[in-house]
């Protein structure tokens, strides 16, 4: 954890790219990824911390699967990177901070995605339509049919 904050401290107070967020991934004791936000830096809002020590960890590791990982992050994961934890299949999460104390000290909120994501997609702030299942539908048919087909 304190590897993650100082990549945390690193990005946000010294080269100002970031909020205050790092992560560390580990497994069998050694440290696989590692990142640092870098939002900012990257024009994108996909790199969060966590999000860039899993792509640093599945490259190190050469694989999307990173069952047996421990993450220690700095901030309580938002729903995003709380997503690609569990898609990755970590095995656990620490982190230093809650989404309050982002909320509180960096106007950060993740509260109201929390809460969108209860509700139908059709009735959330940012909402989704349907369009064209008809013909995706035979799509994923056909995958579904295909000997071998990737699994994840």
């Amino acid at each position: 954890m304190r590897r993650a904050i100082d990549l945390a401290r690193r990005t946000s107070i010294v080269d100002k790219s970031g909020g205050p967020f790092g992560c560390v991934i580990v497994k069998d004791g050694s440290i696989v990824g590692e990142g640092a936000n870098s939002v900012l830096a990257d024009g994108d809002p996909t790199c969060h911390g966590e999000m860039n020590a899993i792509r640093h960890a599945c490259t190190t590791l050469g694989t999307h699967d990173l069952s047996g990982c421990i993450v220690y992050t700095t901030g309580e994961p938002c729903p995003m990177c709380y997503g690609a934890l569990w898609w990755a299949r970590v095995e656990a999460i620490y982190y230093a901070s809650t989404i309050q104390d982002a909320k509180e000290f960096g106007d950060f909120d993740d509260m109201p995605i929390y809460e969108a994501v209860k509700n139908p997609i059709e009735k959330r702030r940012l909402a989704g339509s349907e369009l064209l299942r008809d013909e995706m539908i035979p799509l994923w048919r056909e995958f579904q049919a295909m000997p071998n087909h990737p699994e994840y």
